[in-house]
């Protein structure tokens, strides 16, 4: 990981959530923990890891990630015992 990616990284496990976190960073940090993004059908998505498994949908038509979906990969780098 490099720091562009601890940044994203400390920014997601921010409290209150962030809701202006682009989703791109939110994937370019994954991919860096070693995930692998599995295109579905139209905007899902599904990010292997480890035995972890989870599913999204890209935000759209904005760029920027919802709560709900930063509080989702929080989750997710938790499962695979990645924090700041």
């Amino acid at each position: 990981m490099n720091n562009r990616h601890r940044k994203i990284l400390q920014a997601v496990f921010e409290e209150p959530t962030k809701a202006n976190i682009a989703w791109s960073d939110i994937e370019a940090l994954l991919v860096a923990a070693g995930c692998k993004i599995i295109e579905g059908s139209g905007s899902r998505i599904k990010i292997e890891s480890g035995g972890h498994v989870a599913f999204f949908h890209r935000p759209h038509p904005q760029k920027e990630a919802l709560r709900y979906q930063v509080k989702d990969a929080r989750k997710l780098l938790e499962n695979l015992e990645i924090r700041p």
